[in-house]
């Protein structure tokens, strides 16, 4: 009870402290922001997009044309007059004029031309929608059925390689089955081609407004089940995750900033002085401190969801993504040592952070990469999709991880003596990590230290595998390697740091080699620990052997990580902790060596 009540009491004093530093002019300001921000979200889930309203002029010299284009609010309609020999004069966009589609030169004129197009594509369909054999005006339908690949890329966890060396004069294959005529779709009665009618109606229909242009993502079912006309088969596109993200995210960031600044007050005022010197432990001060924006955040993400009428369980996925921030917020807080500092981090991590939660979740109902983002999860909760527990598990796994690593070793450095010194970014880093080797049980200490670092590695390589999936291969595959093998050694090299900075047991070579062997030991354990937990599904895919193929056979990848840390330990011992970037080059390149070749089977 001692200790709920020192954290509500620090929760208080927090609060009054907030409130005292929100001047006048700035407090009011803040609210109004937020309320617009709300209502604004509300609206556009109400009213749709209207951003492209009006962007295109087009004349017509027949009022029939409006049957075309005379729902799509992209046009201003102009009637051309009957004497006028060249339309281009008149500043328009477009004109139909006699029969025939005219559009200026130009990449609006081009732009103008394709969305044309798509609205005499439906106007077609709704066309063929009216006649009575159905099959008759689409010819062909299509089934997607989707097949698990019999491609083994998982090959290496047994030690296999993924592909045979390369051979010359191999044959050409050939086929293994008979080719057989696709089975025709079976007749239908016509009460039956009435209701499949209604169908393709409520298809278009859904298709038809601001949002649903571009995708389909909000549509609550699919009206056809599996069946599609080939005109339906588009890709969608990420117009509505844009807004979720900015309704979301915006305002859960900007609260968690207050955060920031309280920590960095503490700091450059010496406010914390008097908080470090009191009876309360680092963990009830450090929980004190941020309960009050916790609670503001939730409430916030609470507000959006009710404004947009969401389900409240839509606020599940957004938990990790605070703790996430706040952990974020805390840790910037204390390395940051002056307001200019803090501001170029604090950019820093946001960019990184944003595009981590949204570039997934674009690809949201396409691709298992989405799921990477708890902001996925919130849109299937709006679409009405939903989410199980393993998919909250894997797309939540690292943020709940990674937050609570953060928060253990801010923690564990509250305190005066790393608090307010006066050291560079780098130097405190060092010292933090420091901070974590134990002088009677360092060798623990190591393992401890790469278990932790797993969820900031996995993190950074699912961020490669998001932004470079979809470049031509090899070229993505080979990029994501060599990125994914960098940020594994820069980590695995912590552990030396940390030895360094704690200046106990001195680098000497028999510390250098069983060093080498406890990171590598402690990295495979949290690397197969996550993997097991939350990374089965990527690592189905190819992307997902090329960054993780090295978990196969226990003592294979052992040797691998021990064998490139010893590289990093080396040159540490060798040539000084200035020579720690070409330890972590030599390191890499050793690494990716190996990717390659097991990923490729090529034969040096």
């Amino acid at each position: 009870m001692g200790a709920l009540s020192q954290l509500l009491t620090i929760a208080t004093w927090e609060i009054r402290r907030f409130k005292g530093n929100m001047t006048r002019d700035l407090l009011p300001v803040a609210v109004v922001l937020l309320i617009l921000l709300v209502s604004v979200s509300g609206f556009i889930a109400q009213k749709g997009i209207h951003i492209q309203d009006g962007m295109y002029r087009i004349g017509v010299d027949n009022p029939v044309y409006m049957d075309i284009i005379g729902g799509d609010p992209r046009y201003v309609v102009y009637s051309l007059p009957s004497d006028i020999s060249y339309v281009r004069s008149l500043g328009l966009d477009l004109a139909i004029r006699d029969g025939s589609l005219l559009r200026t030169n130009g990449d609006k004129g081009a732009a103008a031309q394709k969305s044309f197009e798509w609205d005499y594509q439906a106007y077609q369909d709704h066309i063929y929608r009216q006649q009575t054999d159905l099959f008759a005006a689409y010819p062909v339908w299509i089934k997607s059925e989707y097949v698990v690949s019999e491609l083994d890329f998982l090959a290496t966890q047994s030690g296999q390689q993924l592909a045979v060396p390369r051979q010359a004069n191999l044959a050409p294959p050939e086929p293994e089955n008979i080719v057989t005529d696709a089975i025709p779709p079976s007749r239908i009665s016509q009460a039956e081609m009435e209701d499949l009618r209604i169908q393709l109606e409520e298809e278009a229909a859904r298709g038809s407004d601001q949002l649903g242009r571009y995708t389909d993502l909000l549509s609550q079912q699919e009206a056809l089940g599996e069946l599609k006309i080939p005109s339906m088969l588009s890709p969608p596109l990420p117009f509505d995750t844009i807004i979720f993200i900015f309704v979301f995210i915006f305002p859960l960031y900007f609260t968690s900033q207050f955060f920031m600044m309280s920590i960095m007050d503490e700091q450059t005022l010496r406010q914390g002085e008097a908080l470090i010197a009191s009876p309360v432990s680092p963990l009830i001060l450090v929980l004190g401190k941020m309960l009050p924006y916790a609670c503001g955040m939730i409430l916030i993400a609470a507000a959006i969801l009710f404004t947009v009428n969401a389900d409240i369980m839509a606020i599940l996925p957004l938990v990790p993504v605070i703790l996430f921030f706040l952990s974020f917020a805390l840790f910037i807080g204390m390395v940051s040592r002056s307001y200019k500092e803090l501001s170029f981090i604090s950019i820093f991590f946001s960019t990184i952070a944003t595009s981590y939660l949204f570039f997934p979740s674009i690809f949201a109902n396409v691709h298992i990469v989405s799921l990477l983002s708890p902001v996925t999860l919130v849109v299937h909760v709006l679409d009405g999709t939903g989410y199980t527990p393993a998919d909250y598990v894997y797309s939540t796994a690292l943020f709940y991880l990674t937050s609570l690593v953060l928060f253990g070793i801010c923690i564990r450095n509250f305190h005066e003596e790393q608090l307010f010194t006066e050291k560079g970014l780098f130097e405190t880093l060092a010292l933090y990590l420091g901070a974590l080797v134990s002088t009677r049980y360092w060798y623990l200490s190591l393992i401890l230290i790469s278990v932790m670092t797993i969820p900031f590695v996995f993190m950074a390589q699912m961020m490669y595998l998001v932004l470079f999936f979809n470049l031509p291969m090899p070229f993505s595959l080979i990029l994501i390697m060599v990125l994914a093998a960098m940020t594994e050694e820069l980590v695995k090299a912590a552990g030396f740091i940390g030895l360094i900075s704690h200046r106990y047991p001195p680098l000497t070579w028999k510390v250098v080699i069983f060093s080498s062997i406890l990171i590598g030991l402690g990295f495979l354990l949290g690397e197969k620990l996550l993997l097991f937990i939350t990374l089965s599904q990527i690592a189905d895919s190819i992307f997902g052997a090329a960054l993780f193929l090295s978990i196969g056979l226990l003592w294979i990848p052992f040797l691998l990580h021990a064998g490139t840390v010893f590289c990093t330990g080396a040159i540490l011992k060798i040539r000084g902790k200035n020579a720690l970037p070409v330890g972590i080059a030599i390191a890499t390149i050793v690494h990716t060596l190996y990717n390659l070749y097991m990923l490729r089977g090529w034969v040096w």
